[in-house]
């Protein structure tokens, strides 16, 4: 059983660790925990040390791994998750206004397995009001379930802003030797490209970077209710 603060240390490097692939230093521990000074961080690493929560890499300077994360965390937690703003209602609810700016939905995206390259437009949705009206949008209908501990369900339409780059840990849209496109969350460390799922139940896909191409990164979705 851990503290609250052993807890809350124990997600924050995860999640550090996930995002930049590079351990957290004692100052950032320090404010994450709003500590005064950092031989308090010392004592919880040490204490999430001893009961094979983290490990210590030797010959590296403050490098720590997470071996495993308490029961009690949320797929947020593990995953350090996108929190979808949701339109309630989804695309067939008609208090959904169609004035104003709109967003091309281009077909389907696996959150799964790869499907064909996106097509051509299908349909086109209201662009959702928190978004900059200037930016340049997609929408694709998401089959699949392997970003579900992310908060994307299939049968979901995911609002992508188009770019060519992501930092890691981003969801992106990602297209593979040209042809199959998934949504995954993006890792890149050195010459290999991670395509992670949010679904325990999925393996990450590893690819050389000539064979991955980012289209869009994630930034909003639609729901049916």
């Amino acid at each position: 059983m851990l503290t609250k603060k052993q807890k809350n240390l124990l997600l924050f490097i995860n999640k550090k660790l996930r995002s930049s692939g590079v351990s957290p230093s004692y100052e950032e521990m320090k404010e994450s925990l709003n500590l005064k000074s950092k031989s308090g961080i010392h004592r919880l690493i040490s204490a999430l040390e001893e009961r094979g929560f983290i490990k210590r890499l030797a010959h590296k300077a403050r490098a720590l791994e997470v071996i495993k994360l308490p029961e009690t965390a949320s797929a947020n937690d593990i995953y350090n998750s996108f929190s979808p703003s949701v339109i309630k209602g989804g695309l067939d609810d008609e208090t959904v206004s169609s004035d104003g700016p709109e967003v091309p939905v281009l077909g389907k995206i696996a959150a799964g397995t790869p499907v064909e390259a996106i097509q051509n437009e299908v349909s086109r949705i209201p662009l959702p009001s928190n978004l900059e009206k200037n930016g340049d949008y997609f929408g694709l209908k998401v089959q699949g379930d392997s970003m579900i501990e992310a908060g994307i369900h299939e049968g979901d339409t995911v609002i992508i802003k188009r770019t060519d780059t992501a930092d890691n840990g981003k969801i992106v849209v990602a297209l593979i030797d040209e042809h199959e496109a998934m949504l995954k969350r993006i890792r890149k460390k050195g010459k290999v490209v991670a395509l992670e799922s949010a679904n325990k139940n999925y393996e990450t896909k590893i690819f050389g970077p000539d064979r991955v191409k980012v289209q869009g990164v994630l930034v909003s979705l639609y729901r049916n209710f």
